[in-house]
């Protein structure tokens, strides 16, 4: 590189620096006078007509064919677009649907597809349930009402399509030896080659049979059977299986126990004493007599099922008629409807399994569950199973009570903790007008704010003084749906008019006739057609006088 000679070094260094050009003046922006707008509420300020209250807006929804002007839209709904439509959002008006099953199953919302409902009577919670299982309905699941005690949903069921069995004393026959569908299934399963799941319907069938029976004896002494009769009954089922031609009933039932073959006999550890039976199975061949000829129970259970229930529609077992007071009754004709629907339930999973029907889904609705649970001993287990395998068997489960109140009223302290945990496991809480001494026991199982407890006790007031349209409860038919910590989302669920004749629970206060106006000037006051009957009196009258002249 060649090297920089001196003089052209110190030409650079003595050059002059030159100095920066002026920076042009800035050009100040002309200022725009200010506008003053008002804001959302109007000019602030005293005098100024400040809006306390801001009207919110009408929502309408429409599809993309009736709207398509309007897109994009500049507000979106928070609310969940899946499932049945409940009713529209109390602060916003967005429509929301909400149901168990959708949830679980499609829209993956919830783990367990179950809702429990709670608010105080006359708020409308069977009408929500009604709405629930309507659409569901609609969606390709069947509603099954095991056990409706007021009746609430035997309208709603005939208006589906559906089956009503009508139990009660004189009123139908359950036999709780009948397998139901179990053994056509398990034939239709044999001629398939699927013999693996043929013996677990079989197995399932004789099983639900033996614990029912075990139950109403239950419920009868007010204590379980031995070991040693759970034993002779387990067999003396067998044995009826593999000799009775037909269904057997409990009178069959109580014949092998009285004239037992030798495996019987073999259970009951008799040594070959014929006393030794008699005497062990004394109190038992007692208790089936019982249930055979008219004890306690009545007989609803002592003869051949008058209705066989179906798997392919709604159903609802109509057992309204049993008296409040009558518990065991009630105790046991619930545990029978539980144990067939059920029972049904597990034949159509079974042959949809095999691939030899399609799938189906069932909305099991357990309504008025507090008088179940207090019904007798074991309902609360049963009530607990079902709700800890009602994926499994793949089927919603909706149940219904007033308050919490009513679950933590039972009588032992295991039986409470299992009532608390229904509401805790189940996927979706909806929760009516509520009183606020419940507040303290529902935050132990369900989250709530401060704001979403005093919306639900305003929900309780009763309506106005005025007689009128505007004098209903104002939580008549607002509920709102909880889903673990998530805000609740409050509803107002509004009726078309195909529901309301189906939705009508006041059909007792109505009058069955309309009377006629009272005539005064008339005696017979009070008869439906009061001149028919006077032209009547008089033509007695004249044949009174008739036969008075013939006589004479």
């Amino acid at each position: 590189m060649p090297a920089i000679d001196s003089n052209r070094r110190a030409a650079q260094k003595h050059k002059p620096r030159e100095l920066p050009a002026e920076k042009a003046p800035r050009q100040e922006k002309e200022k725009k006078p200010s506008v003053r707008r008002p804001g959302p509420r109007g000019w602030l300020g005293r005098a100024r007509g400040e809006a306390a209250v801001i009207q919110p807006v009408e929502e309408w929804r429409g599809t993309t064919v009736q709207v398509c002007g309007l897109h994009p839209f500049s507000v979106g709904t928070g609310t969940p677009m899946i499932g049945v439509p409940m009713g529209l959002q109390l602060f916003t008006g967005a429509t929301v649907c909400a149901d168990p099953i959708s949830w679980f199953q499609d829209a993956d919302l919830i783990s367990n597809p179950s809702v429990f409902i709670l608010g105080l009577p006359g708020l409308g919670k069977s009408t929500y349930t009604r709405r629930t299982a309507a659409g569901l309905a609609g969606l390709g699941t069947l509603p099954l009402v095991l056990g409706d005690l007021k009746p609430d949903y035997v309208d709603l069921i005939r208006a589906l399509g559906g089956q009503v069995i009508t139990l009660g004393r004189g009123r139908g026959h359950l036999n709780i030896l009948d397998p139901g569908e179990a053994h056509e299934a398990a034939e239709r399963l044999r001629a398939a080659g699927k013999e693996k799941e043929r013996q677990q319907v079989l197995a399932d069938a004789h099983g639900r049979r033996h614990t029912m029976v075990s139950a109403l004896l239950t419920i009868l002494r007010k204590e379980p059977p031995t070991d040693r009769e759970e034993s002779i009954i387990d067999r003396a089922l067998k044995v009826l299986d593999e000799t009775h031609n037909g269904v057997p009933v409990l009178g069959d039932l109580l014949r092998v126990i009285q004239n037992p073959p030798a495996e019987v006999r073999a259970v009951a550890l008799d040594r070959g004493d014929d006393a030794r039976y008699r005497t062990i199975t004394e109190n038992l061949e007692a208790s089936l007599i019982s249930l055979t000829s008219g004890g306690r129970l009545g007989e609803t259970f002592a003869h051949a099922t008058d209705v066989p229930m179906y798997r392919d529609r709604p159903v609802v077992y109509d057992v309204s008629s049993i008296d409040d007071s009558d518990t065991d009754v009630q105790a046991a004709i619930l545990l029978a409807c539980w144990s067939a629907g059920f029972g049904t339930v597990n034949v159509a999973n079974a042959l949809a399994d095999a691939g030899l029907e399609p799938r189906r889904h069932y909305f099991v609705i357990l309504d008025e569950l507090w008088r179940a649970l207090r019904a007798g001993r074991g309902m609360v287990d049963r009530v607990d199973a079902l709700t800890r395998l009602n994926r499994q068997r793949g089927v919603g489960l909706a149940m219904i009570s007033h308050t919490m109140s009513d679950l933590l009223a039972l009588p032992t302290e295991a039986d409470r903790m299992k009532a608390r945990g229904f509401v805790e496991r189940a996927g979706m809480v909806v929760c009516g007008g509520l009183p606020g001494a419940e507040m303290s026991m529902l935050t132990s199982a369900v989250p709530l704010s401060r704001a979403e407890q005093e919306l639900l006790t305003s929900w309780q007031d009763p309506g106005t003084w005025d007689s009128g349209p505007g004098s209903e409860p104002p939580g008549r038919g607002k509920f709102l749906i909880k889903v673990g910590g998530h805000p609740g989302i409050p509803i107002k669920v509004e009726l078309v008019e195909a529901e309301r004749a189906i939705n009508d629970t006041n059909k007792l206060w109505h009058a069955a006739a309309e009377f006629p106006a009272p005539d005064e000037s008339n005696p017979l006051i009070g008869l439906e057609d009061a001149e028919r009957a006077g032209h009547e009196f008089e033509a007695d009258i004249d044949r009174e006088f008739l036969a008075q002249d013939g006589a004479a």
